[in-house]
C-alpha cells in the first residue's frame, strides 16, 4: 500500500482512462476524489463499490472542468471532505475531427478549455497547498498527440502539445518544493469508447473486429497491441512513487512504438 495515507484527485475518471487510474491508485491504498459526468446512480454504486473493494474512502464532484471556479471549488471540498490533496492527475479531455478550414470555433473552444485550461485551472488550485505541505504530485494525461500530430485533430493536437509545455513550467516553478509534475503520453487505450469505434468501422467494412483491431492499430503503433487503461495507471503509480521523486518535467510515452518512428 505505498500510497497509504495519500489523497488523489482525478479528474474524468468515471469511465475509461480516468477511472483505470483512479483503482490503481486505491489499490495503492490511496484516497481518491473521482470526477466526471454519468448517471448519478451508477457514479454512486461506483463510488461505493470502490469502497468495499480497496478500503479506500471515495468521494465524487461532478465539477465541470473547463470552469476555473468549479476546478477551485473542487480542490478545495477534496481537502474538506478527505483531508488533503496530495495527487493529481488531470485526465478528464474531449475530442473533436475536423479539417481546420472547416473547424467550428465552438468546437476548438471547447477541446482547449477542457482538454488545457481545465487542467491549468486544477493545478493552480492544487499546488499552493502541495507545495505548503512539502510533496505532491501532478501527473497530467497528454497523448502521443501531445508530441507528434494527425490530420483533422487541430485543436487536441494543440491542446496536448500546450499541456506538455505547461508541465514542464510547472516542473521548473515547483522544482525545489517536494511537489513533482509530470506526463502520460499514451497511444492507443482499449476502452469502451475505442471498442465501439472498432465495431462501428468493423460493420460498415464488412469486416471482422479483429481484422480491423489489427488495421486500427497498424496505422500508428509497430506494437500491434493496445494498452489498457491499468497500464496508464501503472505509469502514474510511478510518477507517484518515491523511487520518481527527482522525476519531474518529462512525458512518459505509453504508446507501443508510436511516437519512436
Amino acid at each position: 500500500m505505498r500510497l497509504k495515507g495519500r489523497v488523489a484527485l482525478v479528474t474524468g475518471s468515471t469511465s475509461g482512462i480516468g477511472l483505470g487510474i483512479a483503482r490503481c491508485l486505491a489499490a495503492e491504498g490511496a484516497d481518491v476524489a473521482l470526477n466526471g459526468f454519468g448517471d448519478a446512480d451508477a457514479i454512486e454504486a461506483l463510488r461505493r463499490g470502490m469502497e468495499a473493494e480497496y478500503g479506500v474512502r471515495v468521494t465524487f464532484a461532478p465539477a465541470d472542468i473547463a470552469d476555473a471556479e468549479a476546478c477551485a471549488a473542487m480542490a478545495e471540498e477534496t481537502r474538506r471532505r478527505l483531508g488533503s490533496l496530495d495527487i493529481l492527475v488531470n485526465n478528464a479531455g474531449i475530442q473533436a475531427t475536423h479539417p481546420i478550414e472547416e473547424f467550428p470555433i465552438e468546437r476548438w473552444n471547447q477541446v482547449l478549455a477542457v482538454d488545457l485550461s481545465g487542467a491549468f485551472y486544477a493545478m493552480r488550485a492544487a499546488l499552493p497547498a502541495m507545495r505548503g505541505r512539502g510533496w505532491g504530485r501532478v501527473v497530467n494525461i497528454a497523448s502521443a498527440h501531445g508530441l507528434v500530430a494527425s490530420a483533422h485533430k487541430a485543436a487536441y493536437v494543440a491542446a496536448k502539445h500546450g499541456l506538455l509545455g505547461l508541465t514542464k513550467v510547472a516542473a521548473i516553478e515547483y522544482a525545489n518544493t517536494g511537489v513533482t509534475v509530470n506526463a502520460v503520453c499514451p497511444g492507443w487505450v482499449l476502452t469502451p469508447l475505442v471498442e465501439r469505434q472498432i465495431a462501428d468501422r468493423a460493420a460498415a467494412k464488412g469486416a471482422g473486429v479483429e481484422a480491423e483491431t489489427r488495421e486500427l492499430l497498424a496505422e500508428k503503433q509497430p506494437m500491434l497491441r493496445f494498452s489498457t487503461p491499468e497500464h496508464i495507471g501503472a505509469a502514474v503509480l510511478y510518477l507517484c512513487s518515491d523511487g520518481a521523486a527527482t522525476v519531474t518535467g518529462i512525458h512518459l510515452s505509453v504508446d507501443g512504438g508510436w511516437t519512436a518512428q
